[in-house]
């Protein structure tokens, strides 16, 4: 399955794995916006589903990558670009997955408009300015969000509701979580009597670092992580209702925040298929691994390819591929009642 470099105002190669760079790109003209205010938008939208992966972007802004989103600075928001590259196990791997970065965007936006708490979203839609021809428009619509900048406060904020992960493998070991003691004989995947909160260190590259919640008190204050912990613990119970109602479990989630003007908000994706596992509510079997809506299903093909996770991973085979993808359209589809293709 061929993968795209979208190159917008420039060809520049992107800094992911090298693997990436045999692909070819689609080129476009993006116009910059002389006086820097938020650009205007489209009221029309493009089909969202595209059966070649979008791995990277180039556009003529300062530019950040992270393992999937590309960030551009516009001066006083930030121009969000959700990639359709997928990470495991601290990698980026080769192939990218078509439509996952539109549906990590579209759910972010709609789990934005449904949670109430502030946060980062000022708009999903394409800009007017500047000239576009098709194959940009279409492969940039429905991944692409303009946010307000936020300070970012350096933790994971972790939030789980089931055993499973490194919170089962800590509590197998020590009976724990994150210095939280948990009751004996939980099985795997088994649902906690109550959410509990286990902060992670936010990593600039490798892997995040479990911590305990004591930890972030004395590295944040008392006050500003009791917020933290109180509000994402009220947006993973919000998240997890609305979600069983659909038929999907939300056994764990991530989430991060920032400060703006002053005020605590949420930022970067929230309640989807890379920062949460999700799980059919009709499967769920406790005592054992669970089937998925997320990327379990890319980990565990990884774990069993004889992969060494110390050298460049392999390319994904197109059977994994597109069953990924649909697991990234299926939770979509039954978290906000409609396809993809209809508008986010």
């Amino acid at each position: 399955m061929p993968t795209v470099f979208l190159a917008l105002g420039g060809a520049k190669l992107p800094d992911v794995n090298d693997a990436l760079r045999k692909s070819f790109y689609f080129h476009c003209q993006r116009a910059k916006n002389e006086q820097q205010q938020p650009p205007q938008i489209l009221t029309g939208r493009a089909n969202m589903t595209t059966s070649t992966p979008v791995v990277s972007t180039t556009l003529d802004y300062p530019r950040r990558q992270g393992k999937v989103r590309d960030v551009y600075d516009l001066g006083d928001q930030l121009l969000i670009v959700s990639t359709d590259r997928i990470s495991a196990f601290d990698w980026v791997l080769p192939n990218g997955i078509p439509s996952k970065g539109v549906v990590l965007t579209q759910l972010s936006r709609f789990w934005f408009n449904q949670l109430s708490v502030d946060n980062h979203m000022i708009s999903t839609e394409l800009p007017t300015t500047g000239e576009w021809d098709d194959a940009a428009r279409e492969n940039l619509a429905g991944r692409i969000m303009f946010t307000k900048k936020a300070e970012v406060i350096p933790f994971e904020c972790v939030v789980r509701g089931y055993l499973e992960g490194s919170g089962w493998r800590e509590y197998q070991d020590h009976g724990q979580v994150c210095g939280i003691a948990l009751p004996g004989g939980l099985r795997q995947c088994d649902r906690l009597a109550e959410p509990i909160f286990t902060p992670a260190t936010k990593a600039t590259s490798g892997h995040d670092m479990n911590v305990s919640f004591e930890f972030m008190v004395n590295a944040l204050g008392a006050d500003v992580a009791n917020q933290m912990r109180d509000l994402s613990l009220q947006v993973y119970n919000q998240g997890s209702l609305l979600a069983s109602e659909r038929g999907i479990l939300i056994a764990d989630t991530k989430f991060e925040w920032g400060w703006h003007d002053g005020k605590l908000i949420l930022i970067d994706e929230v309640l989807t298929p890379d920062s949460s596992r999700f799980w059919p509510a009709n499967d769920y079997r406790p005592g054992q691994a669970q089937p998925s809506f997320d990327k379990q299903f890319v980990r565990e093909w990884l774990m069993q390819s004889g992969w060494d996770r110390n050298s460049p991973p392999p390319v994904l085979p197109d059977d994994v591929v597109q069953q990924t993808s649909d697991k990234y359209l299926k939770a979509f589809e039954m978290l906000t009642g409609h396809a993809l293709t209809s508008g986010g």
